[in-house]
This record gives C-alpha cells, structure tokens and sequence, in this order.
C-alpha cells in the first residue's frame, strides 16, 4: 500500500488537485484500487485501475470533470493505493471496498441480502426445506428465490404434490406415529413405514425434476398415472393424482412467465429519473420465473447507466453465487472483465449479454417496466416519509429531521425468554437490514422488570456503537431514539446514556396513555413537560406504526426463542445419543422426563444401549456430589 510524502513541517496542507499531482509521481503503472479520503479521514471514492499512474492523472487535470468529480476532488485530502496481480483482482478488491467501506461518491447498493433456496437433503428419506445462506448441508440446492413469500409458496404446494418431509432430522428418527401433515396428506409418513423408501425415492424424483426445469414430463407422468388409476376404478387414487397436478400448476402459474429459451439466467435492468435509480433483478431458473427483487442504489444526476450497472453486479455478487448468464438493459463498460472476475468466481463462463430482440429481450422489457414502476412508487413514498420525518422534527424540536430513527421494545412471560428487539427507519422507510435482536440475559434480573431489560438492551447498543465508531463518522448512530413505556424507561434510558457518554441523540418515551387507547399517546422527553398530539395528526399515526413494528419484531423474536425452548429436549444434551439411540429410548419410554427417571437397570434394558452408554445416560440425568 502506498501513502503520501508527509509535507514539511507549518507547510499549510496540500488537497485537491495539488495534492494528487504530487502523490501520483509516487505510482508505477500498475493495476490496483484507490481510495481517495477527505481531511477527517474518512473514505470519499474507491475506484481500480488497470493503470494507476494514468487513472489518478485524470483526476489531477483540473478541468474536464463532472460536477460530482470536481467536488469529490476538491474534497480529497489523502490517497491510498493498494497494488493487484491483474484488473480482475482490482475489480473485485473495489467492490468488496465500497461494501466495506460505503463511499460517500461511489454508487452503493442498498439493501443487500441472501436470498433463499430450496433444499432437498441428503438423507435416506430427504427432506424438502426453505434454506438461506452458505449450502454446507449436503443434497441438492434450486434457487434463488425472490423473496421468502415465493418459497413458502412454491413448497406449501410441493408438499400437496409430491407429500416428502419438512421435519427435521431428530424429529423424523423420534416418530412414533404419524403427524399432522400426514393426516391433512402433506407427507406420506416415511418416519413410521407408510411409504416404502424406494417409492419415497420415486416421488423425491419427480420433485427434483420438476424443479430442475422438467415440469411438463412430470405432470405428463402424472396424468398417465391417474388416467390408469381410474381405468382401474382406483378412485381415490386417481382423485389424489388429480390433486397433485393441480397444485403443480398452482406453482407454474404463481411464477408467472416461464421463457422456454432461458434455462438459467438473472435479468437486470435499470432504469434512471431524477438523480436516483431502480435496479430490477429476475431470477430464471430451470427454465422459471422464480421472483423478481427491487433496488435502490444510491446514485447521483452523473452516473451513466454502464456505471451504475457495473457497480451493481461487482457489489450484488460479492456475496451470492453467479448464473451462467446475465442479460442487462445497457451495456458495460468493461463487460468482459466484468464477465471474467464473475467467471472466476463461478468456477465457469458466464456470459454477459445486452439483447436486443427475441424472448430474452421481452424479458428485458418486463424487468424495465417494473423497474420504472417501482422507482416511480418509492419517489413517491420517500417524498411522504421526508414529511413525516420533517413532522418529527417538528412536533420534538429537533434541529433537522432525523436520518435514522431507531425504535426499541422488549417481550417475555413474566420474565421468561425474555428478548429485545430494535427497529429502524430512515427517509427510505423501515431499514430491516439493520433489526437488531437481544437476548436479554437473566442473571441478576428480578423476573418481569422491564426497566432493568431495556437498561440491558441499550447498554450493550451503545457501548457497542461508542467502541466502533465514537467519532460518530458512519451511519450508524441514530438521530432520535423511541423506547415504548413512559418516564420510567425513559429515566433508566437516560441513566445509561449518561454513564456511557452518549451526546447528540434524541430521547422520546411512547407511553400508551389513558386507558392504554391508541391515539392516547403521551410523549416523555428529558427535562420537558408531558405532551400530546391531535388525534388525527400523521405524525402520530407515523409513530404508532413505528411502535407496532417494534412491537411485532419484538414479539416474533420471543415466540421463535420460546418455540425453540419448548421443543428442545433433555436428550439432545446427552453424550452420545444421537438420532437412532433417542428414537429407541423415547420408544421405550415414552418421553424424555422418564428416561430421566429410568433406572440404571431398566436403561440396559433398551435395545441398542450398551451396558456403558446406559451407566453414562443414568450418570447425566442423576449427578452425584
């Protein structure tokens, strides 16, 4: 890495132009990224280069630049380049860089996230399940997927179809009887024998081909099936074949355009108004539609579209795994090493196309479409959340409006699994990426003391935001905070922000008022009086719905901790056993709580359970000493 000659000592300091004319006499020309920062220290560009000495001379001409060059140069106090083997290993160190670092003149992908996959398992009898992030789990992975809805969806009908599994691993060796699922016939039972393993294997198939993009084959095979069954007067057979088809059409026609020529495929456009963008992604699979997905880069009035493009695909693959082809609106810039760093990555050729007639071109048109009328819905929601925002400021006396507004709230039974939940909005509206749950510990907690919870929650919030960032230069801090309770929290609020030395954020406490009604609201603030706002104002409706949100984050932290307690057992905990050793004891003893009961006699006595295992099983359950 290189860095600037220091200037000599009561030199008054040289930036801008001066300065990356003095630095670039330090450059070879050799590939690599740069980052240009102001007098604070903070990251204001990362670019790459296939020739550094050439590409930051550009910037040291002082004229031929676009407003935003011009500023962001003007801006520049300090440089830093980082050498690369090849322009590939540039392009993507700077995409991981602007992740990184989120550059305040770089375009920036916003809301950035996995996306889910369905998984079929590797397993004697697989089982079929929604799955988001790395694919450690052996078996066959098909995506991505849209959104979690068009999952649920896809395997809610899947299910009807083809009747596999959803439980897991340890549930499915612990059944003794049939489920639910198999009664309401969403899975045929394979845990207890009511399917043979190579007729679950037939229909483990025929789900796999069909998602494999041979969905015509498999209900053309399905529909021989029943037109048999019913020749043979096996009715109820042939009605449950007839209800299959029909759920897999359901999935077809949930997916809406299936292009017959584009196996596997992400279709992006983009389209640009105003100074910001919309950037539509659909993803093809297996010859399907599955889903398509918004985003709002952060651009400006000069990016041009191969620019904006660009970026989006460096930063949107960083973390997920490439097709083999992506069709865009608008050409790149340097579409071939584009292609390559992404080729690299995926291990094999991916192509890079611009279509201009045919099936993939209609797609184009689709995706642009949606993009436009995606753009034009968000410009319309920002410029109403700006005025809400704008009404907060407002109504609190704030000095602007806030940029994030973080909303907190806690939820258990009577202290029991008790959880803390963080929201945030900003001028885009919720930032669900930057949710933040808490599990609350209990040491030392009187049960129910919502006050010492909320103390918890928030110590370790902002002790965490003053050790990564106290000079306050991210975008992490919030402008006004939210607790939901009255002067009591507040008060514990405003203890913690004291101790840890927190300046400059706003505090409001939402209680619910009189008789606990919404539009009853009353609004505690530090060292000011009590207040109310007019029943009918958007500013408190704005509010109610931040609360709700809090409120419904929080509780579904709680019922998910709460539901993973409930069905965790005893046995899970204990050395050795595992699936097939759990099933043979709760077979025999009918629950956990009587194996923990059982004597060390009655323990030998279980089939698979040597002498030793037993004696180890008896020693977990009793202790001594």
């Amino acid at each position: 890495m290189t860095e600037p000659t220091p200037p000599k000592p009561n030199a008054p300091p040289v930036t801008g132009h001066a300065y990356i004319r003095a630095f670039n006499r330090q450059i070879d020309q050799s590939p690599g990224v740069y980052r240009m920062l102001d007098a604070k220290g903070a990251v204001l560009y990362v670019g790459k280069a296939r020739n550094l000495n050439r590409r930051i001379g550009n910037y040291a001409k002082p004229t031929g630049h676009s407003a935003r060059i011009a500023k962001m140069i003007s801006e520049t106090c300090t440089m830093m380049v980082l050498t690369t083997k090849t322009e590939t290993e540039a392009l993507l160190l700077e995409q991981n860089l602007i992740k990184q670092l989120k550059p305040k003149y770089n375009v920036l992908l916003r809301d950035d996230k996995s996306f889910p996959n369905i998984h079929v398992s590797a397993h004697d009898f697989p089982m079929i399940s929604k799955h988001r992030g790395a694919r450690k789990a052996k078996g066959q992975y098909f995506g991505p997927f849209a959104s979690a809805m068009a999952v649920n969806r896809t395997l809610n009908q899947l299910q009807k179809a083809f009747l596999l599994r959803n439980c897991s691993d340890s549930m499915f060796e612990g059944r003794t009887r049939p489920c639910l699922q198999y009664q309401i016939k969403r899975c045929s039972a394979p845990c207890v024998g009511k399917i043979s393993r190579a007729e679950y294997a037939q229909t483990v198939d025929e789900a796999v081909r069909f998602l494999s993009g041979k969905s015509t084959d498999v209900q053309q095979g399905l529909a021989a099936e029943m037109a048999k069954a019913s020749a043979e007067m096996a009715f109820e057979r042939a009605a449950a074949l007839r209800d299959r088809i029909a759920a897999l059409t359901l999935v077809q026609g949930a997916q809406g355009v299936n292009p017959a020529g584009v196996d596997e495929a992400d279709v992006i456009a983009l389209f640009q108004e105003g100074g910001q963008a919309c950037v539509q992604v659909f993803f093809i699979r297996a010859n399907q539609n599955w889903g398509n997905h918004a985003y709002f880069p952060r651009t400006g009035a000069d990016f041009d579209s191969g620019e904006v493009l660009e970026a989006f695909l460096g930063q949107f693959y960083a973390n997920k795994t490439p097709p083999k082809q992506i069709l865009l609106s608008a050409e790149l810039d340097n579409a071939d090493l584009m292609a390559a760093a992404l080729g690299e990555k995926l291990g094999r050729k991916v192509d890079i196309l611009v279509p201009k007639r045919g099936e993939k071109a209609t797609l184009i048109e689709a995706a642009l479409r949606n993009a436009r009328e995606e753009l034009g819905r968000k410009v319309a929601e920002t410029a109403s959340q700006a005025r809400l925002l704008e009404g907060l400021a407002e109504r609190f006396g704030l000095d602007a409006p806030p940029a994030r507004v973080e909303v907190y709230d806690n939820s258990h039974i009577q202290g029991a699994f008790a959880v803390g939940a963080m929201i945030v909005a900003g001028p885009d509206g919720y930032m669900k990426s930057a949710y933040r749950k808490f599990n609350i510990a209990a040491d030392g907690l009187t049960p129910g003391d919502d006050f010492a919870m909320m103390d918890q929650v928030l110590r370790r919030r902002f002790a965490r935001l003053q050790k990564e960032d106290a000079e306050k230069k991210g975008d992490g801090w919030p402008d006004l905070v939210l607790i939901d309770g009255g002067a009591g929290q507040l008060s514990a609020t405003v203890k913690v922000f004291e101790e840890l030395g927190v300046t400059g954020v706003a505090l409001v406490g939402v209680a619910k008022g009189e008789d606990r009604d919404a539009g009853k609201e009353e609004f505690y603030r530090p060292g000011k009086p009590v207040m109310a706002l007019p029943h009918r104002d958007p500013v408190l409706y704005f509010i109610q719905r931040l609360r709700d949100e809090a409120h419904r984050f929080a509780i579904g932290t709680h019922r998910a901790k709460r539901s993973k307690a409930i069905s965790a057992s005893p046995l899970d905990d204990v050395p050795g056993v595992g699936a097939a050793r759990k099933r043979a004891l709760l077979a025999h003893f009918g629950s956990a709580k009587a194996v923990g009961r059982a004597a060390l006699a009655d323990l030998r006595a279980v089939e698979g359970i040597s002498s030793a295992m037993a004696e180890s099983i008896h020693a977990f359950f009793n202790p001594t000493g």
